[in-house]
């Protein structure tokens, strides 16, 4: 259903380096405390018999290129001032080297499989190590550790490795960061060289404007934008965890995508592939929703609204679009992103969250005009 060209053709997917939040444990590639050579590094049994099985099975299924991208939640807890895998804890110092040389580890091990790397995000929310008794995996680093670990330690590691075609992104954090963390890491030189891409999370763009984004781009145009981690379903913001049907969340998914590569974002990747019915499994019970619940009680899934809006992107937007101007004059509330794909095709998506129908009128140079209905509560794309 993701991956298959019946399917929604996904492209790209993230691969939490060891355990995450939604893991069913906590544990590193190397929770032997004291390891400073790494002997004991060794992929764990959710890699070899879950993550690289199925990845592989998404290669073979998808004629299309699969971009694969690490993130790590969390170092090894020996390696972090808090000895444990949540809660305050950062880096200690003198395992900065220690901990480069575990992500390049990382990428042998997968090697080994014949799967290689896209890219990698230095860390995975870095802001949540800074919160007491933060609940599930977290490394914390402010913008000038992460700037400085990566420009001395992480990026010349990496290009001394087998593995200096990975691209480097950093922040993977919550949009309105963006105001002083690209500013802070992009205008040291030495990082900046090493340096792709910035990611980004969804989960705040309610309190900061799409237009940071581009503002962001004019700055530093060279460095791609990617939304790298979504879901609803969040607890903490007064939402339920799973709500089977529900249209609104995969509205909210829509409404997003078409903001955010309206403002220079290259891409968009939701959190989950599935989840149970309770919204995990989650080892710190921090449940949410996903496009695909199973039941495995009843040996069966359901499809949501967010996986059908999802595929409105993926299938129709592969990797070499590009997003094109779309000049609109009364528009009615339509929110609308249009693409060039890479065999010359058009496309355009149309989200309606009206409570009625909307008749669209399409005026192209090389095409023509034509008219269209969006229904109510409807996302359509068409493809000329």
């Amino acid at each position: 259903s993701y991956f298959a060209p019946e399917g929604s053709q996904y492209n790209m997917i993230r691969v939490p380096v060891g355990g995450s939040d939604f893991s069913t444990r906590a544990y590193s590639y190397d929770d032997v405390e004291g390891d400073d050579t790494l002997q004991n590094f060794a992929l764990a049994e959710e890699d070899t018999k879950y993550k690289i099985p199925y990845i592989k099975r998404a290669i073979e299924l998808n004629p299309r290129n699969i971009l694969l991208f690490g993130a790590p939640w969390s170092s090894p807890k020996w390696m972090k001032t808090n000895n444990e895998f949540n809660g305050k804890g950062q880096l200690k110092e003198e395992y900065y080297q220690l901990w480069a040389d575990y992500f390049v580890r990382f990428f042998d091990e997968y090697a080994k499989e014949n799967l290689t790397f896209w890219s990698i995000s230095a860390e995975n929310e870095p802001s949540n190590g800074f919160s007491t008794n933060f609940t599930f995996n977290a490394l914390g680093w402010t913008s000038e550790g992460e700037r400085d670990w990566v420009a001395n330690y992480l990026g010349p590691t990496m290009q001394k490795s087998d593995h200096q075609d990975v691209k480097i992104m950093v922040l993977d954090d919550q949009r309105p960061y963006l105001s002083t963390w690209p500013d802070i890491v992009l205008t040291d030189e030495t990082a900046k060289s090493y340096i792709s891409g910035i990611a980004i999370h969804w989960y705040m763009d309610i309190i900061s404007q799409p237009s940071l984004l581009s503002e962001v781009h004019d700055a530093y145009p060279d460095v791609f934008l990617l939304y790298t981690e979504a879901c609803n379903g969040i607890t903490q913001m007064g939402q339920i965890p799973v709500d089977i049907g529900a249209w609104d969340r995969g509205e909210a998914y829509a409404k997003d995508i078409i903001q955010v590569t309206n403002n220079w974002v290259t891409g968009w990747v939701d959190w989950n592939i599935a989840l149970d019915e309770q919204g995990g499994p989650n080892w710190a019970d921090n449940f949410v929703d996903s496009p695909i619940i199973v039941n495995a009680t009843a040996d069966e899934f359901y499809k949501q609204p967010m996986y059908y809006v999802l595929a409105h992107f993926s299938k129709f937007v592969p990797q070499g679009s590009q997003r094109i101007e779309l000049f609109t004059t009364d528009d009615k509330g339509i929110e609308n992103v249009a693409f060039v794909d890479p065999n010359g095709n058009t496309v355009i998506i149309f989200l309606n969250r009206n409570e009625e129908a909307v008749s669209v009128a399409v005026t192209d140079p090389d095409h023509g005009a034509f008219n269209l209905n969006v229904e109510a509560s409807s996302i359509i794309s068409i493809l000329y």
